[in-house]
């Protein structure tokens, strides 16, 4: 984590914060339950809940048992998922009756979501290139009483169709240094082979999501790594082959820009309206948030 001690505001904050435990945090599911509701039942059985702030959904929870062993959460009525991790979906929007496709869906947090925040009204693709993944995907589906879902199997690079969808979420595989809290070994760093490895890909897929939606349609980039080589270095790739615009977004918890440079390598200042955040800013994970809009 070094290399990015000169990135990183507040750096002494941002060493402390990885070294505490994350909190753990629900999204109720609305599709079934109104999140007060939810408090009360979960109150009811001795959980304390605190609302988050910037989303009337989403609480932290502490309890003497796991949050995961209630039968409020096996009828679905909420979502165990990480604060950061709500985030891209935000930033996509998706509105009811549209079209959208969650191209590395599993285990189905972000895919839930966007049909929850659609009303259930529209289409939801919910695509995963591995066969194990896709179990855990369909169960979440099913779990939470999503009906406007569909699942595929295809790699993200691969998918087929031109111009189908009228949001499309990427939330990339990636070294995943921003879940270090979640698992200590990454808090030194994900060796470099990972990263570069992972940002080959990465560009491919990001490349062929600004294919699959629409002229004029959203693509959200996230990941939940740190690597400015898995962030806005592929933000840049796809900019170049002019695929597509970066569009600002204000994310409704405390962030940082993208960056502009780093390690010798110039991203440019279009890049300072992608998204990073940090697990000090609002005791989450780390991650990055990118929107974009197909240009052609």
């Amino acid at each position: 984590m070094e290399r990015y001690k000169g990135i990183i505001p507040e750096w002494d904050l941002f060493r402390e914060a990885m070294q505490r435990p994350l909190p753990t945090v629900i999204r109720a599911n609305t599709l079934r339950i109104p999140p007060e509701g939810l408090r009360r039942r979960l109150e009811g059985k001795g959980f304390r809940l605190e609302l988050l702030p910037w989303d009337g959904t989403a609480f932290k929870v502490e309890g003497e048992v796991p949050v995961g062993n209630t039968v409020e959460h096996w009828l679905g009525y909420y979502y165990v998922q990480e604060a950061t991790q709500t985030l891209p979906v935000l930033a996509l929007d998706p509105q009811p009756g549209e079209r959208v496709l969650d191209l590395c869906a599993a285990p189905g947090g972000k895919a839930t979501q966007i049909a929850q925040l659609m009303g259930d009204q529209g289409l939801v693709v919910a695509n995963d290139p591995s066969p194990k993944r896709l179990r855990a995907l369909l169960a979440n589906l099913y779990r939470l009483g999503v009906r406007c879902a569909v699942v595929t199997q295809c790699p993200g690079e691969g998918f087929p169709g031109e111009g189908t969808f009228d949001r499309v979420l990427v939330d990339a595989p990636c070294s995943a240094e921003g879940t270090a809290r979640r698992h200590p070994p990454l808090r030194r760093g994900a060796p470099l082979g990972v990263i570069r490895r992972m940002a080959s890909l990465q560009k491919k897929i990001l490349s062929h999501a600004l294919k699959l939606v629409r002229p004029g349609g959203i693509v959200v980039y996230s990941t939940c790594t740190i690597a400015p080589e898995e962030n806005e270095a592929v933000v840049k790739y796809v900019l170049e082959q002019g695929l597509a615009e970066l569009l600002p977004w204000e994310p409704p918890v405390p962030h940082s820009p993208g960056l502009t440079s780093f390690a010798g390598q110039e991203y440019g200042p279009e890049l300072k309206k992608a998204v990073r955040f940090y697990p000090h800013h609002f005791d989450s994970e780390g991650g990055f948030v990118a929107v974009l809009r197909r240009s052609r």
